[in-house]
């Protein structure tokens, strides 16, 4: 009889054994490829959606597609920057497996709530200018931190030399931005030197947020000849109020420092691709996604400059009385 309960008992330990490693490898095998990428956005316009779209697409083409295997969570604080802190933690607190920060307010917020972590998740930025300024990264070549991406920093100089082809009287630029976005301040420096490369007077305007736009568009009426706005994210959300004051009510050009302005009443751009830039952070987040590299051995990349377009708006040149010289068309996108 005690031979039977031993073997009955050996026999229940054995079948135990075997349900608790089927359930084991069940769940496992749920999981496997299962992701969760936290998307921060600093605000919404056409660029910074432009970079989320080709981050969502080049992902998908790198395999993790949105509903099969990936789940992304979106956060916009609308360009406050409070908020923007608290979705940064919230974010954190979730442990998601990837985030992808949009624009260089946001990934500073994130900066901030992972600096002191002693695992923290992995971050691929994309639409940050200088991410060595911005205090992301140790160095571009090796960023040493949970951070690496991709940076919009687009060719200033190179929209420079296309607004004084297409506006060859101009001498006064009235350099446009918020003063508190290391990216734009950055970019206005830029600026700033173009001009006085091309024997350009300059002005710059500040503003502290959309709310003080319109008083500082209509400050630099009767001053300037061209308003000039960087890839500044409060720039780009009030580019409809700043062509309306200046191009529209003063007939004063506005050139952009990326495509979203331009098809928002902006005469010109030489600008980088957002949409493809988010592509390009893809890459490297299913890099990271996969284990074949970890954040703080990816240098920073840069789009090709050589791949910048030449984006005209023919409408508001017609408005503005302005004829496009005949070589810049040929290889100009446009936009009415």
């Amino acid at each position: 009889m005690m031979k039977k309960n031993v073997i009955r008992v050996l026999a229940i330990m054995v079948a135990a054994m075997f349900f608790t490693a089927f359930v084991g490898c069940s769940s496992d095998e749920g999981n496997v490829g299962n992701y969760t990428v936290a998307i921060l956005q600093i605000r919404e316009h056409p660029a910074l959606n432009a970079a989320r779209e080709g981050f969502v697409n080049g992902l998908a083409d790198e395999g993790f597609i949105e509903g099969e295997n990936v789940e992304f969570n979106v956060l916009n604080p609308h360009g406050d920057i409070s908020v923007a802190n608290q979705m940064a933690q919230q974010i954190v607190d979730q442990n998601p497996d990837l985030i992808l920060s949009i624009a260089t307010p946001s990934s500073q917020a994130l900066r901030a709530a992972t600096r002191e972590l002693a695992n923290p998740p992995p971050v691929v930025i994309t639409a940050v200018t200088d991410p060595y300024a911005a205090g992301l990264i140790d160095s571009f070549e090796r960023p040493n931190t949970n951070f690496t991406g991709t940076s919009d920093l687009t060719p200033v100089e190179n929209q420079f030399m296309l607004m004084q082809r297409l506006l060859p009287d101009v001498q006064t630029v009235g350099i446009m931005y918020n003063a508190g976005e290391v990216n734009s301040v950055i970019q206005a420096d830029m600026a700033a030197e173009a001009a006085r490369g091309l024997g350009l007077a300059y002005i710059r305007a500040t503003v502290t947020g959309t709310v003080d736009v319109a008083q500082v568009a209509e400050s630099l009426v009767g001053q300037v000849d061209v308003v000039y706005t960087p890839t500044c994210n409060t720039m780009a959300e009030a580019m409809s109020l700043l062509v309306m004051i200046a191009s529209e009510s003063a007939n004063i050009p506005v050139i952009a420092g990326e495509r979203g302005g331009v098809t928002l009443g902006a005469l010109a751009t030489e600008g980088i691709d957002y949409y493809q830039l988010g592509r390009q952070s893809a890459v490297m987040a299913a890099q990271i996604l996969r284990g074949e590299a970890q954040p703080q051995d990816m240098p920073i990349q840069w789009q090709d400059m050589a791949r910048t377009n030449t984006v005209i708006n023919l409408t508001t040149a017609e408005r503005l009385g302005i004829t496009i010289p005949d070589d810049i068309l040929a290889d100009a996108d446009t936009v009415e």
